[in-house]
This record gives structure tokens, sequence and C-alpha cells, in this order.
């Protein structure tokens, strides 16, 4: 797929899925912006993917002064977007009766109120004709153990994303959503620190594999893309034929 001279944003763009994602752009031709909320590992982002097509953003999404920093940026680069990558996510896992408020505001604060908010905000900046993106989940839809309030953020987002869909079509702005299943990236690592537990999460899929972030960021290629060009308020299932729906 050719992105040539197409601007991109992509939050939370410095490790996982976005990175990948950044890379596959930048190698199909596009100029990208990634977001993220430590200076460190943005520049070691921008070290990794080495293009001088790659702009980097101090931005923290979950607030909306974070996400202000990102308009003003793009707003003052001039440019329009073609493309609206909204990847920036947070899980963590705990059962029900132990899911502490921290936890529950800290996920959807970055898993749904900063989409919703960067999409506002960065709509004047879209062109007529973008695609946006958003990166759920298969757990939107499943039942997994100790996954209560990040599988609410994901159908929470999914909603988000159909009623955009609808709403942008008069701009022939498709909004869709990537869903990844179980996929090794390092804010996996972080939430699932036990090797047991990742074999767990491999065995739930029909490849017995996890996902790598390379797969997934082809998927959202893909659907930014023209040969998407009918396709909207979709859900695209990334997962390895994900059919697991309860951890034990």
């Amino acid at each position: 797929m050719n992105f040539t001279g197409k601007n991109i944003v992509i939050t939370g763009g410095t490790t996982g899925i976005g990175f990948a994602t950044a890379s596959a752009f930048i190698d199909a031709g596009a100029n990208v912006w990634i977001t993220g909320r430590n200076i460190q590992n943005l520049e070691k982002a921008a070290i990794a993917l080495g293009s001088e097509r790659l702009k980097t953003v101090l931005s923290d999404t979950s607030n909306l002064n974070g996400i202000d920093a990102l308009t003003k940026t793009i707003a003052g680069s001039g440019q329009k977007l073609d493309v609206l990558f909204l990847n920036a996510g947070i899980a963590t896992f705990a059962p029900i009766a132990e899911a502490t408020e921290a936890d529950f505001d800290a996920q959807f604060n970055t898993n749904v109120k900063g989409p919703y908010f960067t999409l506002q905000k960065l709509l004047p900046h879209l062109k007529d004709g973008a695609a946006v993106v958003f990166n759920s989940s298969t757990v939107a839809t499943a039942a997994q153990m100790y996954g209560s309030v990040y599988s609410a953020t994901k159908g929470a987002l999914n909603k988000i994303a159909q009623v955009a869909a609808n709403e942008l079509a008069g701009r022939n702005i498709r909004v869709n959503m990537i869903s990844p299943g179980p996929t090794h990236t390092e804010g996996f690592d972080k939430a699932v620190p036990d090797d047991t537990l990742k074999k767990q999460f491999a065995s739930t899929t029909a490849l017995q594999r996890m996902g790598k972030p390379s797969e997934i960021a082809k998927a959202v290629l893909f659907l930014a893309s023209e040969d998407a060009s009918f396709i909207t308020g979709a859900q695209l299932l990334a997962d390895g034929g994900f059919i697991g729906y309860a951890l034990k």
C-alpha cells in the first residue's frame, strides 16, 4: 500500500502496536506524528525509527491538556491529516472484588476519554475523505475473567467509533475499529508479567500463539487505505482466531 505524502497521527506510538504501525506507515511513504507521555520513550522511538518523516509530540492524551498540546502541534504544522490512529491504551487485570477506583479511572481516561476528545479536537484538521482507526480489542465482546474494566473501556470505544462513522460520513471520513487478540507488546508484558498466564492467553487463539505488533499494523494500514474505501463502522478482528472467553 502506498501512503506517499499522506499525513498520519498515531497516539501512543512509542512502543508496541503504535510503534509498529508508525514504522509501517513510514515504510509506505507517509509523514507520521507519534505521541507519547514520556520524552525518553519518544526519543528512543525516534532513534529506532530513524526517519526524517517522523515527528514526535509529548502528549498525554488521557487528559485534555495533553490533547490540546497535540492539537496545537498539528494546527501549527499547517497540514491536514489523512489518517488518525487512536491507539493509546492501557490495561490492568483484577477480579471485580479487587479492582480499585484508581485503576478504573486510569483505564477509562486513557482508553475512552482520550480517544473521544482526541477525535473531537482533531476533527477540524482531518481532510474530507480521511480515515480514522480506533484500536479496540476482542475483549470488547468476550467475557474474559479479571478484565471487567478493560473490557468495558473497549466496549465503550466500539460504540463511539460506530456513532462517529455515521456522524462523519457526510465528510466521507471512514471510521473503523481494529480489534487485536492477545499480542506480544511491552504493554502486554507489563499487564501480564506471569509466563504461565501468557501461555494461557496464547492458547485462547486458534493459531495457538500471540500476535505480533507488525501483524496488527498491516491490518491498520488496510483500514486506512483506499482498498477499504467502502468499509466504515466496521470491526476488523486481527486475533488469530480468538476463542477464549475465560482465563482461569
